[in-house]
């Protein structure tokens, strides 16, 4: 049976890890404001630019520019963006199980990989699965530069016919408490769902439709791309804090179980104690009768 003196050693290692997870809980607190910041900023402007471009692409010639080529859906790309650490909850698992799912769905195509976080490497090291790229120490400071750059090479693949497709799968903040998995086409661009027998006439453009697709279609994959990271970046700092504040509740409660328990070794060591010396006082009555 533990004696009291363990139990207190305990209780001081859980007061310690509340310390650590506090303090953790606190500091993601603080990057989530400012990755709310960030991500409010560029939402609205990848929305309105989502909806402009799939309107363009809807009425273009899909032969206008290469990043509106529709082509038989083989070669697939899937990005998967997760996390460079732990500690956050199942934002990670989530991830990549939707990962996991979306592979077995495309089972008879040609799928492959672009990994951007340590987890996402660390996972897929273990299985038997296509990577293409792998990219890690962005989510602690996502800037432009890693979205023109993920962009760029996604592009690449895409224009030489590498791949007929790319989809983009990441956690989508929605509050500080909830975190989605999303998967959402990139290339080729998408086109709006019309209905049966509807008819679109495209745009008189100034300047011409192939100067303005050449400047407007590549921004835009970058857009979405740089909203993908700070989407998923603030969805990580939002999912840590949260498992923070749920591991320093659960070494609250632990302290109060052992303490509880530290309690009950004492008053039955003191128990034991008085039985002891009433015992000792009963037999020295006996042996002087």
């Amino acid at each position: 049976m533990l004696k009291a003196r363990d139990i207190k050693r305990r209780i001081s290692a859980v007061k310690n890890m509340m310390q650590l997870t506090k303090a953790m809980k606190l500091v993601a607190a603080t990057k989530l404001r400012r990755a709310q910041e960030g991500i409010f900023s560029a939402r609205p402007y990848a929305q309105k630019m989502l909806e402009v471009l799939n309107s363009l692409a809807t009425r273009a010639n899909p032969e206008s520019h290469p990043l509106l080529a529709i082509r038989e859906e083989r070669n697939i790309e899937l990005v998967v963006i997760t996390a460079d650490k732990g500690l956050c909850g199942s934002f990670n698992a989530n991830i990549l199980r939707a990962a996991v799912s979306f592979l077995e769905k495309k089972n008879d195509h040609q799928c492959s990989l672009y990994l951007v976080g340590k987890k996402g490497r660390e996972y897929v090291k273990k299985r038997a699965y296509r990577v293409t790229k792998e990219l890690t120490d962005i989510s602690r400071a996502v800037k432009y530069e890693h979205a023109t750059m993920i962009a760029g090479s996604l592009m690449e693949r895409f224009i030489s016919k590498e791949v007929d497709s790319i989809y983009l799968l990441y956690n989508e903040f929605k509050s500080a408490a909830r975190q989605k998995p999303v998967i959402e086409p990139l290339l080729p661009i998408q086109r709006l769902d019309l209905q049966a027998g509807a008819v679109l006439e495209d745009y008189i453009y100034e300047p011409s439709a192939a100067e303005l697709f050449e400047e407007l279609l590549p921004r835009h994959v970058v857009t979405q791309v740089y909203r993908a990271l700070l989407e998923s970046a603030a969805a990580e700092h939002a999912a840590r804090m949260n498992a923070m504040e749920a591991a320093t509740a659960n070494a609250r409660d632990m302290i109060d179980v052992l303490t509880l328990k530290m309690n009950r070794v004492r008053q039955n060591s003191i128990t034991t104690e008085l039985i002891e010396i009433v015992y000792g006082a009963e037999a020295l009555k006996k042996g002087r009768s």
